[in-house]
């Protein structure tokens, strides 16, 4: 890193805010968060335009897809754009890796306290937060590096689908917790721990992101920085049991509580919650007083919160389902010696009766006899019946033979679908920036796991009014009638719209208006099947998207509206 040496410095920023190590040491047993947030914003995988602006924030670097930071970043998709700042994913060409990187102008009035608390955050080197790799002031950009974990899940989508296990939720508030106290020990706060702060890996284990980070960039503060915390991890252990946000408002894709009913513990919301995490949850919300239904104390500080859940009976995860094998069938070849157990030695085994071979009888002998004879009758008249009826087709033969071949060269008037093989492709751009120019030949290669991806859209399906649609255009190498296309996508759901035009060239200068439609396809699959009403003849084809299927977030991609090609097949 850069700047990991570098020792962390509480720098205030030009408001006169403290820096955050010197806030966190203000928590006290009997304050009261001042700024709880209650706005909805998405955080760093989420695509935001349209968060408030602050009236003092300076504008955002005009930046764009493929522009290197310090000759190593190279800047992917803008995935946050809020207040000044913008967070993109991007890619460590010297490390070959996927990072995330925060920037904004270095004359922003959050510049100094994003570096300080960044460096803060370094550190502390602790794994179970997402780690800061760098944090420079370069070119009057300010920017900060931190891993990206394509492997990781938000608490959000998690719950998206449904309340957590019970195990779950306690493996998520005694990692969150131990987490945080660690970090408050060293003086570290995060102030803005919300469902999509927080990660599940593929292993299990929980991370977080943002520390310190996230809460200098936005400008959060508060006088019970510890309390802060605390409350919010009590707010996503409740959003774990019940599926729901413990206050009126709805937040992060979860529906607040009733209004005019207040804080009620969880297990009252919804059937089968842990009693223990029920009343846990309650004592990190309640700071001024014991709960309800216990008159435990609260609990302030992360510490109060580990300490009560060391307390707790440990709560095992669910035994594994076993299946029982089917019954055990014996054969017949088992039911021989192969099958049987040996006798011991100097054991004498009784010899079981086995019963006569079938049909060893005298009357099986005549059975058989008599039923050879039938066979015997049956294939003689058989023979005679194919004798006869080769006699009689031997005779009309010649009279058949001219109309058979008269009607045979005529045919049905259709020819097979020929394939076409693409030459060549362009990505073709009405309004805006371009989607993926680069992996435009991905489409074609014949390696379904290649792509060419859009970018992920906020609104949808339809692309329209915000862009017209999205594109390629191919190239096939000379005119050539095309009757069909099928083209494999990517992400399934409602819904995709492709049209095919017939182009003049891989860089048209004709509106999509005026030209030509070869067909029309939507579908909620992953493939798209195309078929003219009647053969166009042109050399170029335009691959129109006009709708784009929503779909979660995977690997480096956030969630939203998008699409990407991995095969594309014309035929004529």
């Amino acid at each position: 890193m850069a700047e990991r040496s570098t020792a962390a410095v509480d720098v205030a920023d030009d408001s006169g805010d403290e820096p955050l190590t010197a806030q966190a040491e203000q928590a006290t047993a009997d304050g009261v968060t001042q700024t709880r947030e209650q706005d909805t914003a998405a955080d760093e995988d989420t695509e935001d335009t349209d968060g408030p602006k602050s009236p003092e924030a300076s504008a955002p670097p005009e930046l764009h897809s493929g522009h290197k930071l310090a000759r190593r970043y190279r800047l992917e998709e803008c995935v946050t754009r809020l207040d000044g700042f913008s967070s993109w994913r991007a890619v460590d060409e010297k490390l070959r890796r996927a990072v995330g990187v925060h920037l904004l102008p270095a004359d922003h009035p959050r510049g100094r306290s994003v570096l300080a608390a960044a460096r803060s955050s370094a550190l502390l080197g602790d794994p179970r937060f997402v780690q800061v790799l760098d944090a420079v002031e370069e070119n009057d950009l300010v920017y900060v590096v931190h891993e990206w974990l394509p492997d990781a899940t938000e608490l959000t989508a998690l719950l998206a689908s449904g309340p957590l296990e019970v195990h779950e939720a306690y493996q998520l508030v005694n990692q969150v917790s131990q987490a945080m106290a660690a970090a408050h020990r060293e003086g570290l706060a995060h102030l803005r721990l919300t469902p999509s702060a927080v990660l599940r890996t593929s292993t299990g284990q929980w991370r977080i992101r943002g520390l310190a980070v996230n809460a200098a960039l936005r400008g959060i503060t508060s006088e019970t920085p510890q309390r802060t915390d605390t409350e919010a991890i009590g707010a996503l252990l409740y959003a774990a049991l019940t599926q729901r946000w413990p206050y009126e408002d709805d937040a992060y894709g979860l529906s607040g509580l009733p209004k005019d009913i207040g804080l009620i513990a969880p297990d009252q919301v919804r059937a089968g919650v842990h009693r223990g995490l029920s009343e846990l949850a309650m004592r990190a919300l309640v700071n001024d007083g014991a709960t309800a239904s216990r008159q435990d104390p609260p609990c302030t500080t992360t510490e109060d919160l580990v300490k009560a859940i060391g307390e707790m009976p440990r709560i095992r995860p669910p035994e594994p389902v076993f299946t029982p094998p089917p019954e055990y069938q014996r054969t017949t070849y088992q039911q021989g010696t192969y099958g049987r157990q040996a006798a011991h030695p100097g054991v004498a085994r009784p010899m079981p009766a086995v019963p006569p071979p079938p049909l060893q009888s005298r009357t099986g002998k005549a059975l058989k006899w008599a039923v050879s004879a039938l066979l015997i009758v049956a294939l003689g008249l058989g023979s005679w019946q194919l004798a006869d009826a080769l006699m009689d087709h031997g005779k009309s033969g010649d009279s058949n033979t001219s109309s058979n071949t008269d009607s045979g060269d005529k045919g049905d008037g259709t020819k097979p679908a020929k394939p076409i093989t693409i030459q060549d492709a362009r990505e073709y751009v009405v309004e805006g920036g371009a989607q993926a120019p680069g992996d435009v030949a991905n489409t074609y290669d014949g390696d379904s796991k290649t792509f060419w991806r859009t970018k992920t859209y906020n609104d949808g399906p339809k692309l329209a009014p915000y862009k017209p649609g999205v594109g390629i255009v191919y190239d096939l190498g000379s005119a050539k009638d095309v009757s069909a296309a099928s083209i494999a996508l990517q992400y399934g759901g409602d819904h995709t719209t492709v049209v095919l035009y017939a182009a003049d060239s891989l860089s048209p200068s004709a509106s999509i208006d005026s030209m030509k439609s070869i067909g029309t396809g939507t579908t909620s699959g992953t493939t798209a099947k195309i078929k003219a009403g009647k053969p166009v003849k042109t050399r170029y084809v335009l691959l129109w998207l006009t709708a784009l299927p929503k779909s979660g977030s995977d690997g480096y991609y956030g969630a939203g509206y998008k699409q990407a090609l991995t095969d594309v097949k014309f035929t004529g």
